[in-house]
């Protein structure tokens, strides 16, 4: 549940609402908004020549359930996310205040698989990241009226509770190099960093000028796999 200011089901309006009041007797208003939130679902590599296999494989191995919870997590809680803080966001707009013009701003993060034509085995993930890439660009066309800026960061490997199936206490994860280049298609040869995916939130955050952009943080993957 929402307690004040700390975690919250973004797939749940109320707990939206509870967390925007909380945050709103606190401060007056927000800059930026990231939503990160984020589900792995089922996967089912299509790996066989036989359709009645591949069928029979992911029909058994999948649910409706599967999906609405992965497309919930990945792209409905983003929305109604969004829209939950636009007040607070617009309210950080001061055209008198020291630091005019302010430009608040939403990022969302996306995924690669989002943009790649591989379903990698989870089409349900890869299917709600899309969406997630496109929610971006209407959000950013939409919300543009309002002045606040919308972008997505498309990541590629990073070490993260649902890369790497656990963390610690500090909610750290470790990813070994080694597993990135077993997949044979990642020029960089490892992992992103917390500092490079940093760099680009920061990028987002202050540069007003960058809007309805995604921006894929990934070591090239996107240069080896086909994405059109």
């Amino acid at each position: 549940m929402c307690s004040s200011i700390g975690p919250c089901d973004v797939t749940s309006k109320a707990e939206l609402e509870k967390l925007v009041k909380d945050l709103s007797s606190k401060e007056k208003y927000l800059n930026l908004l990231v939503t990160n939130a984020g589900q792995s679902g089922p996967k089912n590599p299509p790996d066989s020549e036989s359709a009645a296999e591949v069928s029979n494989r992911i029909w058994q191995g999948e649910s409706t359930e599967d999906w609405a919870g992965v497309l919930n997590t990945n792209v409905t809680s983003v929305f109604f996310s969004a829209l939950a803080f636009l007040p607070l966001l617009q309210a950080s707009i001061d055209p008198a205040g020291p630091y005019a013009p302010r430009s608040p701003s939403v990022i969302v993060i996306s995924s690669i698989s989002g943009i790649m034509k591989s379903a990698q085995g989870h089409f349900a993930y890869n299917a709600a990241k899309g969406a997630t890439v496109h929610l971006s660009k209407l959000m950013s066309a939409e919300f543009d009226k309002m002045s606040i800026r919308v972008n997505s960061i498309a990541p590629g490997y990073f070490p993260s509770e649902l890369t790497m199936k656990e963390s610690g206490e500090d909610n750290k994860t470790h990813m070994p190099a080694e597993k990135v280049q077993e997949k044979g298609h990642v020029p960089a040869e490892r992992p992103g960093s917390d500092e490079e995916m940093a760099q680009a939130i920061i990028f987002l955050t202050k540069n007003h000028y960058v809007n309805g952009e995604t921006i894929a943080v990934d070591g090239g993957v996107l240069n080896t796999v086909g994405v059109r």
